[in-house]
């Protein structure tokens, strides 16, 4: 397992007890009576750390290496899954995961972000920052569910859409326009899950939903924090300050009616026990599911358009002593 710099102070413990564990199984003999305080003292840490994480801890569990990624939580909470390829027009983005699958019984269009595990991957997915031909493919794999009358899921997790000439050159600005239009009008019900990182156009080009869901550690923004301290205080290295007022963290997107549901995590994050995440994913997706198998197309369009209208609502103050302006 890698640590961040602020879960360190764990590495010593757990190293101890792996190795006592591991010595205990060779030789065949308890050391139970050792093991259990150092557990013990493991659980207390875990609980003091994880308890009092600042948004910018929070922006690194969501970025953290070991975090389940799009694949694996398809490999967890679907069945059958079916991988398709290619946008029509260009090529194939491996940034971008999308097909088909059963969750629960249910058979669902999905479609995610996908980042590699180590740097040949990376480099193949581009770090999980999509191109137009990512985006083109996801609205292929989307228009074919609706005409199929099959929901869709979307598991969101990229730091953003690729920002490189080519991508620009190609019509990546349209292309993410063309999803948030597309997604508005689809006629079956969408599910969004932060998993990670929700960056920027890259996030909303698969995250216009009826249902926006977000994992305790992830993080949904316009930009990410290093991106707003380059422009704010020309000074990338303040990321850590500006993250906190940025309101890009679970609790304060939840506060703000930005995100529907916040779907908690083990202490000390997904990465810790992806299966008992992934178990939580599943019983939220399949719980908004059932809410929304109850109205019929034009119904769903609708709520989904009301969810996005009720964002950015404006309050405005009358000053003393001034008429209303009519």
């Amino acid at each position: 397992m890698r640590y961040l710099e602020f879960e360190k102070p764990l590495r010593e413990i757990e190293s101890k007890i792996e190795q006592l564990e591991v010595y205990a199984s060779s030789r065949d003999i308890d050391l139970s009576s050792e093991i259990k305080p150092l557990k013990d003292k493991l659980n207390n840490l875990l609980e003091e750390i994880y308890s009092h994480l600042t948004p910018w801890q929070q922006v690194q569990l969501a970025r953290h290496p070991d975090r389940p990624y799009c694949l694996d939580y398809i490999r967890m909470i679907a069945d059958d899954f079916m991988e398709l390829h290619g946008d029509r027009a260009y090529r194939d983005d491996e940034a971008i995961v999308a097909g088909f699958c059963s969750i629960g019984g249910r058979s669902v269009a999905i479609v995610g972000h996908q980042k590699g595990r180590d740097t040949e991957e990376n480099i193949r997915r581009n770090f999980g920052m999509p191109n137009p031909e990512g985006f083109r493919k996801a609205r292929r794999i989307m228009e074919t569910a609706a005409r199929m009358r099959m929901p869709i899921v979307t598991l969101i997790d990229s730091p953003g859409a690729f920002p490189g000439i080519g991508a620009e050159e190609r019509g990546q600005h349209l292309v993410i326009a063309e999803n948030l239009e597309i997604m508005s009008q689809l006629n079956v019900p969408i599910i969004c899950v932060v998993i990670g990182e929700g960056g920027s156009g890259g996030a909303l080009a698969i995250g216009v939903g009826n249902r926006v869901l977000m994992l305790e550690n992830g993080y949904y923004a316009v930009c990410t924090p290093e991106a707003c301290a380059a422009i704010i205080l020309r000074d990338r290295t303040m990321a850590s300050s500006v993250a906190g007022t940025m309101r890009i963290v679970a609790q304060d997107l939840k506060n703000l009616d930005l995100v529907d549901e916040i779907i908690s995590e083990p202490l000390g994050g997904a990465h810790r026990n992806p299966e008992a995440t992934a178990v939580k994913v599943k019983e939220a997706i399949l719980r908004h599911l059932s809410e929304l198998e109850a109205l019929d197309g034009q119904a769903i369009v609708e709520d989904r358009y009301n969810r996005f209208r009720r964002m950015g609502v404006l309050y405005e103050a009358q000053m003393p002593g001034l008429s209303p302006v009519n």
